[in-house]
């Protein structure tokens, strides 16, 4: 397998490298690119990344990223948005569970286990607008193919796991949502999934106070971004949760999240979300013996107290990546 790896900038430099020691840890034949790419790239050569490094990572079969920067410059143009367009990831896969000895005093007698499935390549980060004097324009872009194969892929999800699916749209306000909805519940129906449907704004609701009651959801770009961070606060927070963005050929997987430049470079970013993306790409690639391995040695990590501060401890980044070799 070829892997293009992205620290990117400010606390991906630190968990990306903790991650891929873990990985290292199994031997496995992969071949590893390096590229530079972020904020820091577009600061002193004003790009971000360029076609020479798209067509590198096209030349490889996924990409581990870190996380990038966005400066307050409206000519700059998102280079993970660019990559999930380029590389056509259209499924962000986000799952989300308690994990062990992360303290949620709100939902320690609930189980829950849900997975965000969001459409990846479209919505209202599709790229049209316009921006003037006093007005600007954002088109939301639903399409039909997209629709078809993200409830697909989220009806896939749910008939591997016997699990129930949710649509999640804005349909009492927006025509395409319902859309959005109807080719859903169509795709829903032709593979025999037993679904429901909900309102966002209801749904961010209910998620808070009942996480239990939902198993597989699918919903759309933006209302899956701000459902997925939402759902980082019930396990733990954004330092605990990856995510994967799947396509037909590529893949790239990430912590949710994001450069936290105010603690970057201290080494007390918590790299189990880093991790636990690595975990999901080894699933892809069919290593799952390595896989449940590298869940069952995070667990018991978790389990040590060899935690990073934002959970309690006082470990540093490298330190519980330590803790998590010498477990595999």
């Amino acid at each position: 397998m070829k892997l293009a790896v992205i620290p990117g900038d400010g606390i991906g430099k630190e968990v990306i490298p903790a991650a891929m020691s873990v990985l290292d840890r199994f031997n496995l034949d992969i071949e590893k690119t390096y590229l530079e790419v972020g904020y820091g790239r577009w600061e002193r050569t004003g790009l971000a990344i360029t076609d020479d490094d798209i067509n590198t990572i096209k030349e490889c079969d996924c990409v581990l990223f870190g996380a990038i920067t966005t400066p307050n410059d409206p000519n700059y143009r998102s280079v993970l948005v660019r990559l999930r367009r380029e590389l056509d990831l259209y499924a962000n896969i986000r799952p989300f569970a308690p994990l062990p000895n992360v303290t949620l005093p709100c939902y320690n007698n609930k189980h829950f286990d849900f997975i965000i499935v969001r459409e990846n390549t479209e919505g209202m980060y599709s790229g049209i607008e316009e921006i003037h004097a006093d007005t600007a324009y954002t088109t939301r872009v639903i399409t039909r193919k997209g629709s078809e194969r993200i409830a697909g892929r989220a009806c896939r999800i749910a008939a591997a796991q016997s699990s129930r699916l949710t649509i999640v749209h804005k349909a009492n306000v927006m025509k395409s949502c319902s859309f959005f909805r109807d080719i859903c519940i169509e795709v829903a129906k032709k593979n025999n999934i037993s679904y429901s449907e909900m309102l966002v704004d209801a749904m961010a609701y209910d998620l808070v106070l009942h996480p239990e009651r939902y198993e597989v959801i699918v919903t759309t770009n933006l209302f899956g971004d701000i459902l997925s961070d939402l759902s980082a606060a019930l396990v733990g927070g954004l330092g605990l949760c990856p995510s994967a963005n799947i396509g037909e050929r590529y893949a790239l997987f990430e912590p949710v999240h994001g450069s936290a430049p105010d603690i970057a470079g201290k080494g007390i970013a918590n790299p189990v979300a880093a991790i636990l993306s690595v975990k999901m790409m080894l699933e892809w690639a069919g290593w799952n013996k390595e896989a449940r391995s590298l869940r069952n040695a995070v667990d018991e990590v978790l389990k040590s107290g060899k935690t990073t501060p934002d959970l309690g401890g006082s470990c540093t980044t490298k330190e519980v990546a330590r803790a998590v070799e010498t477990l595999i």
